[in-house]
């Protein structure tokens, strides 16, 4: 039983990433940062790729990053290509460049690239993603978890908006982990978690929604295991290897 829940719908994939949104509607969190008018809210709009500025995320893990660069990507029904700076070397940017080039010149495709981390590149790694990005091939979206002004090169950041992202709050940590748990992408309702589970989970998280997730699927697979559908804050202490602290309200 516990294998059919993990199998059904996930393609062998982790919750949090068959839960990442696919619209802006059902994005959680960062209310400042999308807000209506905002740049970064303009960049998500359905509209030309080739008008839309690059942008430097910077914000904590699991705040969205990733998925706000797929949005943008389908907002302006763009080509999404992503590096991460942790593997890619400047061979591989340059070939990446190389392709977008062509995507645009020979059939008139815009191409988002996302560079995760991208304060681990060095000098020579992020000038070779500057071609592309003032002669338009790319709509660059760079995240990183350091501060840009130390660790970007000045002209990245004086050709990108920056905006920053903040931890998610707890209000935004349990929408995420309600909705995964009823949804079919999700736990598709074989669990459910009561409210002292819910609100340790929260604070294990940390802000973080991709921790939110990970650890809940690892607990739901605990309480499925010990034959019971309802998680515990036991099952969360099995499932993340920490001794769960209980707190009263004061």
């Amino acid at each position: 039983m516990t294998d059919s829940l993990f199998d059904q719908n996930s393609g062998g994939s982790p919750l949090a990433a068959r839960m990442r949104p696919r619209t802006l509607d059902e994005f959680v969190g960062q209310r400042r940062a999308i807000a209506q008018g905002s740049p970064l809210h303009k960049l998500l709009q359905p509209g030309d790729t080739d008008t839309k500025s690059s942008v430097i995320l910077w914000g904590p893990p699991g705040t969205g990053k990733t998925t706000l660069a797929q949005l943008i990507a389908r907002a302006g029904s763009a080509k999404f290509m992503e590096l991460s700076a942790i593997n890619a070397g400047v061979k591989d940017v340059r070939e990446v460049i190389a392709t977008a080039s062509d995507n645009k010149s020979l059939y008139g495709v815009a191409t988002v690239l996302f560079v995760d981390e991208v304060h681990r590149f060095n000098k020579t790694q992020q000038d070779a993603l500057l071609p592309g990005v003032e002669n338009g091939w790319v709509t660059l979206v760079a995240a990183t978890t350091e501060n840009p002004s130390f660790s970007v090169i000045a002209p990245l950041m004086s050709r990108s908006l920056l905006v920053t992202l903040s931890e998610l709050d707890d209000q935004d940590i349990v929408q995420v982990v309600t909705k995964a748990i009823v949804d079919a992408r999700g736990l598709n309702n074989a669990v459910t978690i009561n409210q002292e589970a819910l609100e340790m989970l929260t604070r294990l998280a940390g802000g973080d929604a991709r921790r939110a997730l990970t650890v809940l699927e690892a607990a739901a697979g605990v309480a499925l295991s010990n034959g019971v559908t309802e998680i515990t804050a036991d099952h969360l202490a099995a499932a993340s290897d920490h001794n769960v602290v209980r707190y009263d309200k004061d």
